[in-house]
């Protein structure tokens, strides 16, 4: 019984002395912070503890930072097994960085994953690691063999910044320069995504296999997605979902007009023109339906295709916004200026608003100067 009750003692000793207080504050007021930003469907966080300036003591460190507070160069922090160590990026526990998928930071593959964030600070270069521990306190256990990826990048001027702050300043469709920002410095890096429309492509099929999947517009959003990222075969097969009641499609304008567009982009001419010939026909085509789908064709360059189905709505609908405003655009397109200064005319005494009747008048004047009102 003595001898079960010291081994009780130890280990409840050991649980006190490695225990925390998770509500205490953190050491040296050093507030942790989390940024995350999306690139497309790629998720890339910063987590970090941040100090600031003036320090705990209040103490001004304007001028000290960098160099000094933050030394140059690997030091020897003087615990732990690290002689030469990087900068922990931030206080306390290691900054962290993730990507839920395959990234290049600085043109360099990092595969998607927690990695420790560390930086070797320079007056003109600084190199940052990823390293594959992300889990110890600070850079005192630091171990270059654990390293996924060094890249170097310059430090530039920055406006104040009291606390350390990690901000995505710049973001775009397949990349975003995140950089750590602190006193008068900034320290930026760029994380670009190689295969950003594959990932949207694979993820859009994952969604189509649950609840989305059952709304024929999802199939045309998908199908317009990848028309607009140039991948023909998955449009169209996007497109023919749409409209086969299998996979909760329906057969009206929209679908059959996004359909005739896919079957164009994989090559299929026959196919798209009989295709958009039903859509134009179908009961569900309104005016504006047919306008815009005119539209469409004239920006295509298809003049003479826009000018009929614009001539096919005014049989259709007489004398209604906007298929006036479609037969001014297409006899302009035409050359027939007089005509299509006849139907601007008439359009302009339709216009809904303020914007669509100053966009009337500056096409009139065009016609009336004898120039194309599209241009």
């Amino acid at each position: 019984m003595r001898r079960i009750s010291l081994v009780l003692a130890v280990v409840l000793c050991a649980a006190t002395a490695g225990a925390q207080i998770l509500s205490v504050p953190p050491s040296g007021d050093n507030q942790r912070a989390t940024v995350t930003q999306y690139i497309g469907v790629v998720g890339v966080t910063v987590d970090y503890h941040s100090p600031d300036v003036h320090g705990p003591d209040g103490k001004d460190r304007r001028g000290k930072i960098w160099g000094e507070l933050v030394p140059y160069g690997l030091v020897d922090l003087g615990f732990g097994p690290c002689k030469e160590c990087p900068w922990r990026a931030g206080a306390n526990e290691n900054s962290t960085f993730s990507v839920t998928h395959d990234v290049k930071v600085e043109g360099q593959p990092l595969p998607a994953g927690h990695y420790g964030l560390h930086m070797i600070p320079g007056k003109d270069e600084w190199t940052i690691i990823f390293s594959k521990n992300s889990t110890s306190w600070g850079s005192y256990t630091y171990d270059p063999k654990e390293d996924a990826l060094r890249v170097t990048v310059k430090p530039a001027q920055s406006e104040y910044h009291e606390w350390l702050t990690y901000e995505f300043t710049d973001r775009r469709p397949d990349k975003a320069t995140v950089a750590l920002k602190w006193e008068d410095l900034q320290v930026p890096f760029t994380i670009t995504v190689d295969n950003i429309a594959d990932l949207h492509l694979a993820a859009i099929r994952e969604e189509l296999r649950n609840d989305y999947g059952f709304a024929w517009a999802n199939w045309v959003s998908a199908a317009n997605y990848a028309m607009r990222v140039k991948h023909p075969n998955d449009a169209l097969e996007f497109a023919e979902k749409a409209v086969n009641p299998r996979f909760s499609g329906i057969e009206n304008f929209q679908t059959l007009n996004t359909l005739a567009a896919a079957q164009e982009a994989a090559g299929k001419v026959a196919e798209s023109k009989a295709t958009r010939e039903k859509a134009y026909a179908h009961q569900t085509a309104t005016a504006a339906d047919l306008h815009m789908a005119g539209r469409q064709l004239l920006n295509q360059g298809k003049k003479e295709e826009a000018l009929k189905l614009w001539e096919l709505n005014a049989k259709r609908n007489p004398n209604m916004w906007p298929v006036n405003v479609g037969l001014a655009r297409g006899y302009s397109a035409a050359g027939r200026y007089k005509d299509a200064l006849k139907y601007a005319k008439l359009a302009l005494a339709q216009a809904p608003d303020e914007d669509n009747k100053k966009t009337l008048t500056e096409g009139i004047a065009k016609l009336e100067a004898g120039k194309d009102m599209n241009q």
